[in-house]
């Protein structure tokens, strides 16, 4: 009895120094090694090292010189991920997404027919980074408009930022909005910040 509670200690001792520890060492080291940009959280940074973001977790951009997310059920905060758990007769997603659509249709003067579902339904992390080129090119034009910039020049910025399928097959192509809009700032540096009760 004592000879296999001693057997189950060791046991108990070797395996948690193992997976709890040295596991979790082999896998950190080797992170930071060959994907050390992947292991810090593939963050953003400017040229002097300021984090701006990181590229896998969407910000609030609401603007009218940047491009938009995706809606979020939890106000992009990180710490809350998630989405919304409506189904799609809840009359509250319902009246949420008409709501959404109307202000996109206003925003950037397009038919609702051309607005893709991504810019009127929030993803279900409510993070989701990135958005189809198509919910991108709806947007140009009041960029370049706000911006003062050629509306041919803020496409260009899209394609050149569109990402294709992983693989070639898997998915689709995608624009991620953070990198576009830091894209922007860079191509037509960043806009004056409104004045309280003011207009970009």
């Amino acid at each position: 009895m004592t000879r296999e509670f001693g057997y189950a200690v060791r046991f108990t001792v070797v395996a948690m120094l193992l997976f709890g520890g040295a596991y979790h060492a082999v896998l950190w080291t080797a992170g930071r090694i060959a994907f050390p940009r992947q292991a810090e959280g593939s963050l953003l940074r400017r040229a002097d090292g300021t984090v701006l973001g990181s590229r896998l977790v969407a910000q609030a951009f609401a603007r009218p010189a940047y491009f938009h997310p995706r809606p979020s059920a939890v106000d992009y905060d990180a710490a809350a991920t998630g989405g919304s758990n409506d189904g799609p007769s809840n009359l509250a997603l319902i009246a949420a997404v008409r709501a959404r659509l109307d202000a996109v249709t206003r925003a950037e003067q397009t038919p609702a027919s051309r607005v893709p579902s991504e810019m009127v339904t929030a993803s279900g992390s409510g993070l989701d980074p990135d958005i189809p080129p198509q919910a991108a090119a709806i947007q140009a034009a009041r960029i370049a408009r706000t911006r003062g910039v050629p509306p041919d020049a803020v496409r260009a910025l899209i394609e050149a930022h569109t990402a294709p399928p992983a693989f070639g097959f898997l998915g689709r192509a995608r624009v991620n909005v953070l990198e576009l809009n830091l894209a922007l700032d860079e191509a037509f540096g960043a806009p004056p910040i409104a004045a309280p009760g003011g207009r970009e």
